[in-house]
């Protein structure tokens, strides 16, 4: 009995490791684009991988043909939307931002652009995922797109200073 409990065990090892050989990679690109960190610089995504990877791992014998990809982003997505998200917003508001293209986004545009564009997850599934109507799925990736595409410009700079005239 013990034997065939070790033998399931170690398959089980096996099949997450390869699983996490195949993915983890993605993820954590696709964790680093939500918090909008650097990919050399990156503690939060990395943060967020982890805690998404020990869920699925968790469930991993309850899967029963789930892809196990889907699970790990649908956790990786919530547990931003409900756990990273609200810090976020507040840091942001407060002058605080994070890097790169998406850094200008607000941590729901980065979320739902995120997972539409970079993980291509259909806008239905956006929507259930994160409880929100269709529509506001639909705007809030326009509004994301058109804000990367077309970055809002930066205050005009000051003109030179010109030298008093000397008499």
């Amino acid at each position: 009995m013990r034997d065939r409990q070790a033998s399931r065990d170690a398959r089980r090892a096996r099949e997450f490791e390869a699983f996490v050989a195949g993915a983890a990679g993605r993820l954590l690109h696709a964790a680093t684009l939500l918090t909008a960190e650097t990919g050399d610089d990156n503690p939060r995504a990395q943060r967020l991988l982890t805690s998404s990877l020990a869920k699925t791992y968790a469930s991993w014998d309850r899967l029963r043909g789930e892809d196990p990809y889907d699970c790990a982003r649908k956790d990786l997505a919530v547990r931003f939307a409900h756990g990273t998200w609200p810090r976020l917003h507040r840091r942001r508001r407060a002058g605080g931002g994070g890097g790169g293209v998406l850094g200008g986004l607000s941590p729901q545009e980065r979320l739902i652009l995120v997972l539409r564009l970079f993980e291509g997850v259909g806008e239905e599934q956006v929507a259930a995922l994160l409880g929100l109507p269709m529509e506001r799925v639909r705007a809030v990736h326009t509004r994301a797109m058109g804000l990367v595409l077309h970055p809002p410009r930066g205050p005009a700079p000051a003109p030179p200073l010109r030298k008093a005239a000397s008499t």
